[in-house]
């Protein structure tokens, strides 16, 4: 009887409810096989010297293969190297990073940053002062995101950029931020934010001053949903964690199992609002593991 296989899967934090989702979605793909997943979470969110911590216990541990989303895509390239000299697969996903992959999962962020703005834009038919919200600037999925918007912004000159902080995709930094920049400007007119987490800070500072905006954000979380419904939030982009993290689940046992992988695999981001939100209405405990097939066609 052979042992069941073994992922190692490494999260940026426990703060942001994305990477609840995505461990969620890896033990449900792991469990469907018969395989087993240990974690490994810094204990500081997005702490760098922390998951280098991690990855030698990942080793000491001898997974079968690892699910690796990089605090720092750049600064984590030499502990990738290190799973590559031990013999153990890594498939990336959420960031990608230089080095020796079976495979990337992710989004087009560029993209993903660039429908946020666009909703953000429309919803102020095509004039107004905003300000934007940015992640932490090591990830490059806050530094597309941000691309996304710059190219949003130079379609449409009437849309002004007033200001913008850093909110480190976490909900009190953004709130901090978000309230610098409504002591700062008499006049916002909307919020571009790189996740939900930051949106909801935002919305908090926005409440606390008296004032009102438009607000976007990414990732489609349950409580952005809720914010679509309630007319406070004007729209979230789907960029699924759980989605992501469990077809990355799958693309690492199925190398494991001897089956092809594709180099890089592209999950779809669509725009959510009050046209379609009610399609995301459903907690992720309850929501599908996309299939392999409808994932890599």
């Amino acid at each position: 009887m052979t042992r069941p296989f073994t992922l190692a899967v490494f999260t940026k934090n426990r703060v942001n409810p994305a990477y609840a989702a995505a461990r969620l979605a890896a033990d449900r793909v792991a469990a469907e096989a018969g395989a087993r997943t240990l974690h490994f979470v810094p204990q500081t969110p997005d702490d760098v010297g922390q998951q280098k911590t991690l990855v030698g216990e990942a080793l000491a541990a001898v997974p079968d293969a690892v699910v690796f989303v990089p605090v720092d895509d750049r600064q984590m390239v030499a502990d990738l190297m290190r799973f590559a000299a031990a013999g153990i697969p890594v498939v990336t996903c959420i960031n990608r990073m230089e080095g020796k992959v079976v495979s990337f999962v992710g989004s087009d962020d560029v993209a993903v940053g660039h429908t946020a703005a666009r909703a953000l834009i429309d919803a102020l038919g095509g004039s107004g002062r905003i300000v934007a919200i940015e992640g932490t600037p090591v990830a490059p999925t806050s530094r597309d995101r941000t691309v996304g918007l710059k190219k949003a912004l130079m379609d449409t000159p009437a849309i002004q950029l007033v200001g913008s902080g850093v909110g480190y995709f976490q909900q009190a930094p953004a709130r901090e931020e978000m309230a610098r920049l409504l002591a700062e400007h008499a006049e916002i007119d909307g919020v571009w934010t790189s996740n939900d987490v930051m949106a909801f800070g935002a919305l908090e500072a926005l409440a606390a001053a008296g004032r009102t905006a438009k607000v976007v954000g990414v990732n489609g979380l349950p409580e952005a949903i809720d914010n679509i419904e309630r007319g406070t939030m004007q729209a979230s982009v789907d960029f699924s964690a759980f989605n992501i993290a469990g077809i990355a689940a799958q693309a690492a046992l199925r190398h494991l199992r001897g089956e092809p992988v594709p180099d890089s695999i592209m999950v779809p981001a669509a725009l959510i609002d009050r046209t379609n939100f009610q399609r995301w209405k459903v907690p992720f405990a309850l929501r599908p593991i996309p299939a392999w097939e409808e994932a890599v066609k």
